[in-house]
């Protein structure tokens, strides 16, 4: 059973949105090629789904600024600006996004005391979002991973399914993937091909 995860391909991720990645538009049409192309039993999607007020966004905390560090769980924290809001335009997926092809749409980042990069589990690790729980119900064996941004919620996620789903065959799509920093990037592809986690591109993923 071969699975994609799309993760966060949201408005507010792409520019024009509240926290836009450089070019994050540009992973849609890619995305749709690997939604297409009947290669993949399971499509999922993750969703940043925060509510209003929610703790990682630096505007709940006075006199913190967005891209300042601060803390949130016990843990260092980035302050975001307020994103992904629950039922805000900001928070729908893109609406170039073949949506209606994605089999199931896993939300996160709903409790306002913890961040969620990843789409399996919490930042601080203590609850799961049930992700894995339905790749494995469903049979998943190999699972490609592509989306927003490369050096947070797609990295995360990555190293939380190689932790979670050690059965499962990774692979990172980098084509069909954005990044917020460069040198960010390059460190997560890093740590992600220091899990062994394969790193391709989407032609590569369309033939094999």
């Amino acid at each position: 059973m071969k699975a994609l995860l799309l993760i966060d391909i949201q408005n507010g991720f792409c520019p024009g949105g509240n926290l836009p990645v450089a070019e994050g538009d540009r992973v849609v049409a890619v995305a749709n090629r690997l939604i297409d192309s009947g290669l993949y039993d399971l499509i999922v999607a993750s969703q940043d789904w925060h509510p209003p007020g929610h703790g990682s966004f630096a505007s709940a905390h006075p006199g913190k600024q967005p891209f300042e560090m601060g803390e949130l769980s016990g843990k260092p924290q980035m302050m975001w600006p307020d994103h992904c809001v629950q039922g805000t335009r900001d928070a729908e997926f893109h609406p170039g996004l073949h949506v209606d092809d994605v089999d199931y749409i896993q939300q996160k980042g709903q409790n306002p005391a913890v961040d969620s990069y990843s789409a399996f589990r919490d930042n601080d690790q203590a609850a799961l979002t049930g992700l894995a729980d339905y790749l494995r119900d469903k049979g998943v064996t190999e699972l490609d991973l592509c989306g927003l941004a490369t050096d947070y919620c797609v990295k995360f996620s990555a190293l939380d399914a190689a932790d979670m789903l050690p059965d499962v065959k990774l692979r990172f799509i980098a084509d069909a993937s954005r990044g917020i920093a460069p040198e960010g990037v390059a460190a997560a592809i890093a740590e992600m091909r220091a899990r062994g986690i394969e790193v391709i591109n989407s032609d590569t993923a369309l033939i094999s």
